[in-house]
């Protein structure tokens, strides 16, 4: 009897795995047996370039961004589920110039094959310099005194052009299908870039040129300075991740800093650990105002690039006005 019943219970077994096979392998109602694929799959690093990459694919994209809000790119790991988004990628879009330096270890741990474009490509960067006023040479020999190059490029609207040019370009050769799409709204964001370059040098207009000096937390306003005349005359952390380290020595000669060009203000990023600012703020009397760096944020007054330079214009000018 109990043979009986077990039999019963593995016939019923098989019964069921079969009719999940075939349920699997059948179109479901509605659906064609080779169903058209309508939108692109699209892996980016950033929160910078998927806000772009947004405006000019519109509803012909999924956009997928790697790294979160806050997320350090110079600490980060790829995940297996990051595995399974870049291998099932139809284009990766990364900023370049050093800021991906897991780049390597991601593609080669999944099996992509999609087309891997650098945003910034064509834009000249700006090597580590902590007085942010200069380019580097190509005849310059003291590479020793250099720290790499400036990945921080979104801090110039113009750079942003660059990237639309680029991403335009990649979608429409990827996706000729929708290529007019493509070309119209890279075309209407350009239009938001100009006007946003225009209205960021109003704002600077209202600062005294002898005030536009900066000091950040950590050295990131590279292109910001170039594109609008200030000069970064300091960091609490002199370098281009919060993740380096500062020498009392360091600290000491910042506070000089400060005193003797009466600085006004310390702007540190929302996302960073101030408590090194805070003790120059407290030795010097500065004010300490927050800005958004490396990353857009839902629900914040920089959840979109433009949103995210606005927000940031109106501290900095409001801080030294």
């Amino acid at each position: 009897m109990i043979i009986k019943e077990w039999c019963k219970v593995f016939w019923l077994l098989i019964v069921f795995s079969v009719s999940l096979v075939f349920s699997a392998c059948s179109p479901t109602q509605g659906e064609s047996e080779s169903p058209e694929k309508t939108e692109l799959r699209i892996f980016v690093t950033t929160t910078f370039i998927g806000d772009v990459v947004g405006n000019i694919a519109g509803d012909a994209a999924e956009v997928i961004v790697l790294l979160e809000p806050g997320q350090n790119p110079h600490s980060y790991q790829p995940s297996p589920r990051d595995m399974v988004n870049i291998s099932e990628a139809d284009l990766i879009f990364v900023n370049g110039l050093g800021l991906e330096e897991f780049l390597d270890d991601l593609l080669g741990g999944s099996d992509t094959d999609a087309d891997v474009v650098v945003v910034s490509d064509g834009i000249i960067p700006l090597t580590f310099n902590l007085s942010g006023d200069a380019r580097e040479e190509e005849n310059d020999g003291d590479h020793q005194a250099h720290l790499g190059q400036d990945p921080h490029v979104w801090f110039d609207p113009r750079n942003i052009l660059i990237w639309t040019d680029n991403i335009s370009r990649a979608l429409s050769e990827h996706d000729p299908a929708r290529s007019d799409l493509y070309e119209a709204n890279a075309a209407a964001y350009r239009d938001e870039l100009i006007s946003l370059d225009a209205w960021i040098k109003d704002q600077v207009n209202l600062i005294p040129p002898g005030k536009r000096e900066l000091v950040t937390d950590h050295t990131s306003l590279g292109y910001f300075a170039e594109a609008y005349g200030f000069t970064q005359i300091g960091a609490v952390i002199p370098g281009l991740t919060t993740e380096a380290e500062t020498s009392g020595q360091e600290l000491a000669a910042l506070i000089d800093t400060i005193r003797t060009h009466q600085t006004q203000a310390i702007f540190v990023g929302v996302d960073t650990d101030p408590t090194l600012a805070h003790r120059v703020a407290d030795e010097t009397g500065v004010e300490l105002v927050s800005l958004y760096f490396g990353s857009l944020s839902a629900g914040t007054p920089a959840d979109t690039y433009l949103n995210f330079m606005h927000f940031n214009v109106e501290a900095i000018t409001n801080a030294l006005q």
